[in-house]
């Protein structure tokens, strides 16, 4: 006997749905910001050489890697919004642990399961994203990740009056860790109980992506492959390529992070305007010319612009992609892991493979391999729009059987 269709959300749990999971992104930015000011403690704290310290980096995306599969299980078996309130007070309580680390191998452990817990939370509340975004009618997806921008700065503007004060950082992680993992059940509570439908078969526990989600991670890959080559080898490519000061170089990626916040805070508007496929391959061509101007700088003031406009042009590729592979099958939640798996992983070996390139030719040649990988979101912008039902959100709602639709792709909403 067939099923009857879940209700719609209503418009007002719908719009508290876009401010819980507008938090949730926020929150899970601001524990990843204020561990990251603390990493120079944990390295004298241990005694850790800088190669030694970056080996140890390594294995929290090694965790997120390896359990981000997990999490469309979580999903399935408990729902979303206990998925993604448990899971996110998960990564906060963990935010405590490196700091307390007594060795380099505990450190290595806890990293991996610190990874773990925010590869989990990250595929939860972007799966969260697709389905309030899909009930909104409108995208929302890269404004969702400009709020995960925010709170990163946030948490970072945090850490670093902390450690002005003199504060262990001991003492703070586990406060901040503590007030987050604190807001979290308020935060999560107008969030869509998005559920399976009764026939649905749980997702494997461990399972490669589907070939969706890898033509979607491709796009999203190039992205983050300039987004990691920015945000660890800027200062360093401005000061050795273009001779720029300490303080100018040290400033560069806080001037890349703030351009590429603003460019997805404004993006949603971009992107109903234009739809994805034009939007991703209009920040194709922004990226390709910031690429450019970075492989050609002479002058630290053009090697600043090239990298804003990386920035700019980076900014909505990565949310779209979440967006399209939760479009993009029926199992949206799986889809997702696998796009998070492969861009998270871009993201480990993205650092080392520009230095090595670096170290093998020139940092320019490294950074005309990265505009060379940017240019494929011009050729590859089509695969957003074609992994899902339709190339918007708002035209999957208004169509006929676009409550369906939502319902197939999200699972079944709970009644409120």
């Amino acid at each position: 006997m067939p099923h009857p269709d879940p209700p719609a959300p209503s418009p007002d749990s719908t719009r508290r749905a876009r401010l819980a999971v507008g938090a949730v992104f926020a929150v899970h930015g601001a524990a990843q910001g204020s561990f990251a000011t603390r990493i120079p403690w944990i390295k004298d704290q241990l005694d850790l050489s800088t190669a030694v310290l970056g080996l140890a980096l390594a294995f929290p995306a090694i965790g997120a890697s390896l359990a981000m599969p997990l999490a469309s299980r979580i999903m399935h078996r408990y729902g979303a919004l206990a998925a993604v309130r448990g899971l996110l007070m998960l990564w906060c309580a963990a935010l405590a642990l490196p700091a307390v680390a007594p060795s380099l191998v505990a450190l290595c452990a806890v990293f991996a399961v610190f990874g773990a817990t925010a590869g989990m939370a990250d595929v939860a509340m972007n799966a969260q994203g697709v389905d309030v975004e899909r009930a909104h009618g409108r995208s929302i997806m890269s404004g969702l990740h400009g709020l995960w921008s925010v709170g990163t700065l946030l948490g970072a503007a945090i850490g670093v009056g902390a450690v002005h004060l003199n504060v262990d950082a001991r003492a703070h992680l586990a406060l901040v860790a503590a007030a987050l993992v604190a807001a979290t059940p308020f935060i999560c509570r107008g969030l869509l109980d998005v559920r399976p439908g009764p026939d649905e078969d749980p997702p494997p526990r461990f399972a490669l992506p589907p070939r969706s989600a890898l033509l979607i991670g491709a796009v999203g890959m190039c992205a983050i492959l300039a987004e990691g080559a920015s945000a660890d080898w800027s200062g360093v490519y401005l000061r050795d390529v273009t001779g720029a000061s300490e303080t100018v170089a040290a400033a560069s990626y806080t001037a890349f992070a703030c351009t590429m916040a603003a460019a997805r805070l404004a993006g949603d508007a971009v992107v109903r305007r234009m739809g994805p496929v034009r939007a991703v391959r209009l920040s194709g061509v922004l990226a390709v010319s910031g690429g450019t101007l970075v492989v050609t700088a002479q002058a630290p003031a053009q090697g600043i612009v090239g990298f804003a406009l990386l920035g700019v042009g980076i900014a909505v590729v990565v949310p779209l992609a979440f967006a399209a592979a939760g479009r993009s099958g029926p199992n949206p939640g799986q889809a997702i892991a696998g796009v998070a798996t492969v861009t998270y992983t871009t993201g480990l070996i993205a650092p080392t493979l520009i230095g090595t390139i670096g170290e093998v030719t020139s940092l320019p040649v490294s950074f005309g391999v990265v505009t060379a990988a940017t240019a494929v979101l011009v050729a590859a912008a089509g695969v957003l729009g074609a992994g899902g039902r339709s190339t918007t959100v708002a035209s999957d709602l208004s169509s006929p059987g676009g409550a369906r639709a939502s319902g197939d792709a999200g699972g079944r909403l709970a009644r409120e």
